[in-house]
């Protein structure tokens, strides 16, 4: 059985994944960067009767990053599967959305997968084994989509740099796998760097249309399911060979099924947007010119 570290592990992706790789008989590390948000996970693996080892883990920082695989090291004596679930959501024109909040999410959704990746990659590539898992999303596999420039930007970053890791490290024995969920019921809106349209930093011209893009964003997490499907792919990703890339959720695989037949960005649109008014209703029009 496996020591497998799992970022972001509060709620959401990370909490099942952790349970589930419990339930297996692996030995999750289960991380978040502040355990006092971890009741719930301490509650749903003592009704289980799991035993579970929680650390704290800030992954956009380098002290904690390396004070965390050191522990890890010194107490297990090995680390066989990183999961990079940690993220953050930032919605927002790119125009207005505040570069702090930017900045803030491409430091955990990217950054941080890279700090992890360098640090647990000596332990992985001199005993020649193990799993790299990061948690991507179909946000990252489709053209980009308006209002969602920083979060899909993170992860099509985190999609190439799968396949970038993948290919350094399969040499040495060492799997990389990118799970791309589609809508799943999380706290991502809760735990999100802002949310820039209505209610934002100024009312703008984006603002309707933000406002109906935002809607469709809600509601596909709002009537998303269960993230525990998510996490045992992700288990099922650590334990054995999968393609790469995963996508997972009816939406996910019919959105690839999608883009498969859009050889442009412009037909892409023009399968994709129906889908999103279908549940946010017609997009509306242009502001006229002032």
């Amino acid at each position: 059985m496996s020591i497998a570290l799992i970022t972001g592990c509060s709620s959401g992706f990370g909490l099942e994944a952790a349970l589930e790789f419990a339930r297996r008989g692996h030995t999750p590390i289960a991380t978040m960067r502040n355990l006092d948000k971890a009741g719930s996970l301490r509650e749903r693996a003592e009704a289980e009767g799991l035993t579970l080892d929680l650390q704290t883990l800030d992954v956009t920082d380098d002290e904690s990053v390396a004070a965390c695989i050191a522990d890890v090291l010194d107490r297990h004596g090995r680390l066989d599967v990183l999961v990079n679930n940690a993220g953050i959501g930032a919605h927002g024109a790119v125009e207005t959305i505040p570069m702090e909040d930017f900045r803030a999410l491409i430091e955990t959704n990217f950054w941080g997968p890279v700090r992890m990746i360098r640090a647990v990659l000596p332990h992985l590539r001199s005993q020649r084994s193990g799993a790299i898992v990061n948690v991507g999303s179909i946000a990252g596999v489709v053209p980009g989509t308006p209002y969602n420039g920083p979060y899909g930007s993170s992860k099509h970053a985190l999609g190439a740099l799968s396949e970038s890791v993948q290919n350094e490290v399969e040499p040495f024995g060492v799997r990389v796998v990118c799970i791309e969920p589609g809508f799943f019921s999380t706290e991502i809106n809760a735990n999100s760097a802002g949310r820039h349209g209505q209610g934002g930093i100024t009312a703008t011209e984006y603002e309707a249309d933000y406002v109906w893009f935002d809607s469709f964003m809600n509601s596909g997490v709002e009537e998303g399911a269960d993230p525990a499907i998510v996490a045992a792919r992700i288990v099922d990703a650590a334990e054995q060979p999968t393609p790469l890339h995963q996508p997972v959720g009816d939406d996910a695989e019919l959105y690839v099924a999608l883009l498969k037949e859009a050889a442009t960005f412009e037909q892409w649109m023009e399968v994709a947007m129906p889908i999103v008014e279908a549940q946010a209703g017609p997009r509306p029009a242009p502001p006229a010119r002032s």
